[in-house]
């Protein structure tokens, strides 16, 4: 049984130990396109990537599977090199603690994502970044773009064209880092690891 065919099984469900882990060759791959119509096992692999952010995300859900809170997830992190990612970033309540209108400001599964426009000016998280496939800290900037523009196709086949800034911006680049062999510490400079380029945006 293939490694899709196990975790797109009806009773299967994503965690930790899906994972893989640095070190494992299939996070340096350059994934494949998915091809269309998608195969059941696409979507469902999809649906089930999706379900793991949102566990990962549920105090209850987290700490009954042991999971590590995630807002995004690629399939070449559970050893399938395909050009899907999963993101799930949710809105923080307001001042008074209050939820928010819309829960979630990305909530999607992207197939064959590619970045085809970014903006000149730089952006980095100003904690760091982290990985569920990285069981340490990685202190530094890592540089990335503050704003971009995003091809992908849904899982129904369209093709869909959105525009990221800010977290979410940072958030889909990491995602699609991992579909083409990329990891975030690849974008932190060794000698350097907090030099500021000029412009750079610092998120909060």
């Amino acid at each position: 049984m293939s490694k899709q065919s196990k975790l797109t099984q009806a009773a299967h469900v994503i965690d930790m130990s899906d994972i893989i882990r640095e070190g494992n060759p299939t996070l340096r791959e350059v994934a494949a396109d998915v091809t269309f119509p998608l195969s059941d096992e696409d979507i469902i692999l999809g649906e089930k990537m999706m379900q793991f952010l949102r566990n990962s995300q549920d105090p209850i859900m987290a700490e009954k599977l042991g999971l590590r809170g995630g807002v995004g997830l690629a399939a070449p992190q559970l050893d399938i090199s395909k050009r899907i990612i999963a993101t799930l970033v949710p809105n923080p309540e307001d001042k008074d603690g209050n939820p928010p209108k819309e829960a979630y400001s990305l909530a999607e599964v992207m197939y064959n994502p590619r970045v085809v426009a970014h903006s000149v000016q730089d952006a980095a998280l100003a904690d760091g970044e982290g990985c569920l496939s990285v069981d340490r800290e990685v202190p530094g900037y890592v540089i990335r773009h503050a704003r971009v523009t995003v091809d992908y196709f849904d899982k129904d086949g369209n093709k869909q064209r959105a525009k990221f800034k800010g977290y979410n911006a940072i958030v889909v680049q990491h995602e699609i880092d991992h579909t083409n062999g990329i990891m975030f510490y690849d974008h932190i400079n060794a000698d350097e690891p907090f030099k500021q380029v000029d412009g750079l945006l610092i998120i909060e």
